[in-house]
């Protein structure tokens, strides 16, 4: 199955085993053309791969996930070639401007992401709930959607500047402190898909440090309560 998209302002083809991966990327789909950037060809092989290092935290019951998956990491892999590169987090729009919340597996980053669509209604967009590709091809940070939006599907095929990024660490009360970016490019190094290419890895890092040139950043301390969104969005804005 052969279907071609745009991610990130770059063509990709993508000739799959399953249907389901294009399922997932419809919304993103684009008419065939010879002028690929990023071909994709999944084999049986890069399943079983995908199965093997899944495995340790959890199995798929479905190989069509597994592709998935493989999908995005041949993606991932190349995408630094286009000085733009994966990072796990919840990015929300605002008056169309980007903000992203990082933070450990089950801390509550998409939960306080949603607490920022609650409160400012129409105003805020999710942007990408789980996987946005981030890139810097026009010399400042530049957040895209993708279909990779986590468990609740929450994003939109747009792209925004990136204004913030804000670590998040539960708290009983709501607080929120600026860091340096000293402070926050170990937790970056944590949150982006590393390579396993190593001139990509080396792309990478060296757009990490063109966009913490730019970005402003942040640590909120947080409930669940909709004074949290209040309190992030009044000292990030």
């Amino acid at each position: 199955m052969l279907k071609y998209y745009c991610f990130a302002d770059r063509t990709i083809r993508v000739s799959s085993i399953y249907d389901e991966v294009h399922q997932v990327c419809r919304l993103y789909e684009i008419p065939a053309t010879d002028n690929v950037d990023i071909d994709v060809v999944i084999t049986q092989e890069d399943i079983d791969l995908e199965q093997s290092k899944s495995e340790l935290v959890y199995r798929y019951d479905r190989e069509s996930i597994l592709e998935n998956l493989a999908v995005y990491r041949k993606i991932s892999e190349k995408m630094p070639y286009f000085d733009t590169f994966l990072m796990h987090g919840s990015v929300v729009s605002v008056d169309g401007v980007a903000y992203m919340f990082t933070a450990k597996s089950g801390t509550g980053k998409s939960t306080h992401a949603k607490l920022w669509c609650d409160l400012l209604g129409e105003r805020a967009v999710m942007v990408n709930d789980d996987k946005p590709l981030i890139s810097l091809a026009s010399g400042k940070p530049v957040v895209y959607g993708t279909p990779y939006n986590g468990k609740h599907d929450r994003g939109s095929n747009i792209s925004c500047p990136l204004k913030a990024i804000c670590v998040i660490e539960q708290a009983p009360d709501n607080s929120i402190i600026p860091l340096t970016r000293k402070d926050v490019y170990s937790m970056l190094i944590q949150q982006i898909y590393r390579p396993s290419d190593k001139t990509a890895y080396a792309r990478t890092l060296t757009l990490i440090d063109k966009m913490t040139e730019s970005v402003s950043f942040y640590k909120l301390f947080c409930n669940m309560d909709i004074e949290a969104a209040k309190v992030a969005y009044e000292a990030m804005r």
